[in-house]
């Protein structure tokens, strides 16, 4: 059976993506380096940062055109192969 929520999903469409990791210099270029690798037309006005309250963590967050379902797998799948990707939502 399918899974319902690969269903609600219609191609083109915007969608969020927020990546968080320690909050360490080159942790933001880490992140969007693999981002560019799937979505190289990434509008830059669509970034946003925010650092956790402690200062421990980043979260890296962009809003972009998905093209279809297997760029977003091949997007996940290389943000979690990445050590320092603690999370992806």
């Amino acid at each position: 059976m399918d899974d319902p929520a690969q269903s609600t999903l219609e191609f083109p469409c915007e969608f969020p993506l927020k990546v968080i990791g320690k909050h360490e210099n080159d942790f933001e270029a880490l992140a969007l380096g693999i981002i560019r690798r799937h979505v190289p037309d990434l509008n830059p006005d669509t970034i946003r940062r925010r650092t956790s309250s402690g200062g421990k963590y980043l979260s890296v967050t962009v809003v972009f055109t998905a093209q279809s379902r297997a760029q977003v797998d091949a997007l996940y799948i290389d943000l979690s192969r990445e050590k320092r990707v603690l999370w992806i939502l």
